[in-house]
């Protein structure tokens, strides 16, 4: 099934139309409703005192001074924590965290005592008289030395930095396969730390009520029913009893999907107060302890013969992991999705090797709009394959054609064990060079070149892998990688539909009410779409790895077309016939040979609550829990061309062509919004975004003086297109496209770049690529002066 791509026509409101989104209303009237809008009677407010130090033993907490400041309702340590079963609380990932600390800070900015407080600032101000002694211990912030015997050990809790080490692939047929190849590239890569940077920090709002014993919490949170399974199994209260709300979340990209310790002290607080709790990050503070994202080193290699054709692959990695958020099975989770890394080629044999390293920063490392690793696996194909080329004398175009999966082997099984759904990688890769005029920038380049002004070219074709499934190859505090979705039509017609997804800017309440509508012929205004909150919506995994549309569109539909199967019978009911000679056309039921005689869907629901046929259950309603076969992978070619200036070393995109192929598009518009933004991510990525720290731990780019996110000034203008490639084992052919240009476009940047100074003899160059950098590459090889 392919489904065309059609203007919005009068009336019409399934897939492939571009219709407004429904959400943004409220939105562009600022109307939306976040955490730290809702105010509640009686409520507090929560402050945390922060570690100076990235290492350091507590020697002592001493809090008088500020209990004795007016407004001050309580103070909470890991100590007391400790006494109710909160000092450590387990981790999506199979880990477990800590909340406060008892004996040690394991990195700079940790939360280490909480204050309750009247009103915000005095919070923060009675925070700032606590007196923390600390015994400053010797850090660690370089996973390698992590990894070595002397270094100091990170975690309380672990004798060891190592977090796992994973490997995949068959070693032994790659070494084989290297022996033989005439050509051995090979290059070292630094993916560095990133912030996500929405633009809500993180919060929470707990409300114990002491009457019910229920536990009520708005919160930030991109998962809203697996936290609650987590505060269930920490805090012993019953799950029926504990409320999660997320209402609308100001950006998440995968920074929200994990447990804070504010969330957690939050709720304790609450409980022991009876009295609404309310905590939300600063900047700063959000910048410096929630999860990060990338911190991989990487070092790959790839063997070929000299017509180009590839052979093999060998990539090992050391990922940083900070302090917490290391995964219990990699080969489940994020290490386990970097074998995505042989990319969009039939690469004979590959092996791949991930170590983890605990080290004195802040934990994450896991999301980022990168589908867990994969936006590091395709950077480090994608970069090896440009080497490749240049070391060929090949057009690295020319090259990749040649070495693409070709459409008729999908499904495709990879070297590492993926089994790919479908694929046209060549059709993208063309149609972006004809639309960027490929041969013909070539050409300029060339003139340029001889000139002494530096432009470059630079592609990046790479393989996606999303949807957070199949149910085996996933399994996090013991549940499977489902989704779910509910709809229920009313006696009039209308709709309601509750998800347990949680969007946080995707467009959500548009794009499931067009799956709803596409199938079901109910005009997309007739359809409510509700998220986040765990007592009206079915139990789900939550929204992250771009799975929304692969898995809880996919429950949408199913459970559309199990509403559109018992709608046949009641139509067939009511236009006297049977069921077998009723015809199903949008929103419309006739018998076959009569389409002037109908039956519209509202009135078959009019009908389902007052006149059900016989045998017939009233109501017209459905509940999927759909567990997807395979992952499915989205897939695009990118072409960027960057030209240099010389004296400054400034870089600027001239042109970025992007053809994404992510399956049936259910909204383009929604669609063109997720690879826009995502590229501009990527475009602060490349250019300007990064977090360090120094020998002693301390942050670098821990607020917004320091870590540049690029604004419409710097955001070049994307040019986009597309190719339309079905998933067969999706019900509506669909792939996911949130993360796909996340994916794919860091290469493209930075191969571009290193195409422009190929020539004086420059390799690979570690994003962000600032002028600086790029200037004193020049001065090095003696393209410029300093006079």
């Amino acid at each position: 099934m392919t489904v065309e791509i059609t203007e919005e026509p009068k009336g019409v409101h399934g897939m492939g139309h571009k219709i407004r989104r429904k959400e943004d209303i409220r939105f562009l009237l600022g109307k939306g409703n976040y955490v730290d809008d809702i105010k509640l009677p009686g409520m507090v407010y929560l402050a945390f005192v922060r570690s100076p130090y990235a290492h350091a033993k507590i020697k002592s907490i001493n809090v008088e001074k500020a209990k004795t400041l007016p407004g001050v309702i309580d103070i909470i340590t890991g100590k007391e924590l400790e006494k109710v079963g909160l000092a450590w609380i387990p981790t999506l990932m199979g880990d477990k965290m800590m909340v406060l600390p008892t004996d040690k800070v394991v990195y700079q900015g940790q939360e280490v005592v909480a204050v309750i407080a009247e009103d915000r600032y005095k919070a923060y101000d009675a925070a700032s008289l606590i007196e923390v002694e600390y015994e400053p211990l010797e850090p660690v912030t370089d996973p390698k030395k992590a990894l070595e015997q002397s270094s100091p050990i990170v975690r309380p809790d672990k004798n060891t930095n190592l977090v796992f080490k994973w490997e995949a692939g068959n070693k032994e047929e790659t070494d084989k396969l290297f022996k033989e190849a005439d050509v051995v590239v090979s290059q070292g890569f630094y993916y560095q730390r990133l912030h996500v940077a929405y633009m809500e920090p993180v919060g929470s709002i707990a409300h114990y009520d002491p009457v019910s014993g229920k536990l009520t919490i708005w919160m930030t949170s991109q998962a809203p029913h697996v936290v609650r399974t987590v505060f269930s199994l920490v805090t012993k209260i019953p799950e029926n009893k504990i409320r999660i709300i997320s209402p609308d979340i100001g950006g998440g990209f995968g920074g929200k999907v994990y447990v804070y310790p504010g969330y957690v002290v939050s709720a304790h607080a609450s409980i022991k107060l009876g009295r609404p709790v309310k905590w939300i990050a600063t900047r700063s503070e959000d910048m410096r302890s929630t999860a990060f994202a990338r911190d991989y080193h990487i070092h790959g290699e790839i063997a070929a013969k000299k017509d180009g054709t590839i052979l093999a692959l060998r990539i090992k990695v050391i990922s940083d992991h900070g302090a917490f958020f290391g995964d219990a099975n990699p080969s489940k989770f994020s290490a386990g999705l970097f074998s995505i890394c042989t990319g969009s080629y039939d690469i004979k044999a590959a092996h791949v090797e991930v170590v983890g390293a605990h080290t004195n920063k802040p934990p994450g490392g896991i999301a980022y709009r990168c589908s867990f690793r994969v936006t590091e696996a395709a950077y480090a194909i994608e970069r090896l394959v440009d080497i490749l080329a240049h070391e060929l004398g090949m057009d690295p175009a020319e090259l990749r054609l040649k070495n693409f999966i070709p459409p008729e082997k999908f499904p495709y099984k990879s070297a590492l064990g993926w089994t790919y759904d479908s694929g046209n990688y060549a059709a993208a890769l063309k149609k972006a060079m004809d639309k960027i005029g490929y041969w013909e920038l070539r050409k300029e380049q060339e003139e340029k070149r001889k000139r002494g002004e530096l432009m470059g070219i630079g592609i990046s074709s790479f393989t996606e892998i999303v949807g957070a499934g199949p149910a085996d190859l996933f399994d996090i505090v013991g549940i499977k990688m489902f989704e779910s979705a509910e709809i229920r039509i009313h006696p009039t017609g209308k709709v309601i539909a509750r998800f347990g997804t949680r969007a946080q800017g995707q467009g959500h309440e548009t794009t499931y009410a067009q799956i709803i509508s596409e199938i079901l012929g109910i005009p997309v205004e007739d359809i409510i779409i509700e998220e986040g909150d765990t007592d009206t919506c079915p139990y789900g995994l939550g929204t992250y790895a771009s799975r929304s549309t692969p898995t809880a569109g996919a429950a949408a539909a199913v459970s559309a077309k199990k509403i559109l199967d018992k709608a046949k019978k009641i139509a067939a009911h009511l236009l006297e016939a049977r069921e077998e000679d009723i015809v199903y056309e949008k929103g419309r039921f006739y018998v076959k040979g009569s389409p002037d005689k109908f039956k519209t869907i509202q009135d078959v629901a009019l009908a389902a609550y007052t006149n059900p046929p016989p045998g017939i259950e009233a109501g017209l309603e459905a509940i999927t829990y759909y567990n997807p076969p395979n992952m499915t992978f989205p897939f695009g070619s990118y072409i960027c061309v960057v030209d240099i200036d010389k004296g400054t070393g400034q870089i600027k995109v001239r042109k970025f062509v992007a053809v994404d192929d992510c399956g049936n598009i259910i909204n383009p518009v929604i669609v063109d919004g997720q690879i826009m933004g995502a590229l501009t991510m990527s475009f602060g990525t490349a250019f300007l975004e990064e977090i360090r720290y120094d020998e002693n731990g301390n942050i670098y780019g821990g607020s917004f003086a320091e870590y540049m996110i690029p604004t419409a000034i710097e955001t070049p203008k994307w040019e986009l297109d597309k190719t339309i490639t079905p998933s067969p084992h999706h019900p509506l052919g669909a792939k996911g496209v949130d993360e796909s240009a996340t994916v794919g476009s860091p290469a493209a940047f930075v191969n571009a770049v290193v195409d422009a100074l190929w020539h004086l003899g420059v390799r690979h160059i570690d994003m962000p690529l600032w002028p600086w950098k790029i200037w004193q590459i020049l001065k090095e090889k003696g393209a410029v002066s300093d006079e």
